[in-house]
């Protein structure tokens, strides 16, 4: 089995009458706050004595890349918390969770979609999810660019053709296009990628 993914119900952890797992923040504001009890005694039942990662997704996080998912799939597990409301407990924060992670400079409603976003880029990089590795290998971020145009049948659609140097068979040729033009996809749209 490439990946497994088991879902735990915060509210199962909250020991309260209504099963509440949020409060008002201290200092006042709008907004509440995911209270610590629960997501600690989630966590650590997860966790174990195990080493592994513990993500939270937060606007405030580092923003995730290719980079670090490549890292990530190397691990065998992880525990994502999906936050809501206003965020959760800084003390969690500050005492279980490993890597903070953003998808972007926006706000949603909840770590959910960052979650999701997570798993199905993680499963990407996992044997026999897509059936050739080699195929996740050549995506865009992989090597730093975005990736390059792709066609298929059939050879002419609506008066466009597909580049005849992809017709032509021949492999180093059709490399050195894919990786031109490559490199002038993430210069039009992403020209950041390059600045290092």
């Amino acid at each position: 089995k490439a990946l497994s993914v088991e879902l735990t119900d915060i509210r199962d952890f909250a020991f309260n009458k209504h099963h509440k797992v949020d409060d008002y923040q201290y200092g006042g504001g709008s907004g509440m706050v995911m209270t610590p009890e629960p997501l600690y005694e989630a966590i650590t039942k997860i966790k174990g004595d195990r080493d592994i990662p513990v993500i939270y997704f937060t606007p405030q996080g580092k923003l995730l890349n290719q980079s670090t998912v490549n890292k990530f799939s190397q691990t065998d597990e992880m525990i994502i918390v999906c936050g809501h409301y206003k965020e959760i407990d800084q003390r969690i924060r500050d005492t279980l969770i490993t890597d903070e992670l953003s998808i972007g400079d926006y706000v949603l409603s909840g770590g959910e979609i960052p979650a999701m976003v997570m798993i199905d880029a993680v499963a990407r990089l996992q044997d026999d999810v897509l059936g050739s590795i080699d195929s996740a290998l050549s995506d865009s971020h992989q090597d730093g660019l975005l990736g390059c145009p792709h066609y298929t049948r059939p050879p002419e659609f609506m008066g466009h053709k597909v580049p005849d140097i992809l017709l032509s068979g021949n492999h180093k040729n059709i490399e050195k296009w894919r990786e031109q033009k490559s490199l002038e996809i993430t210069k039009k749209n992403r020209p950041d990628l390059l600045e290092d």
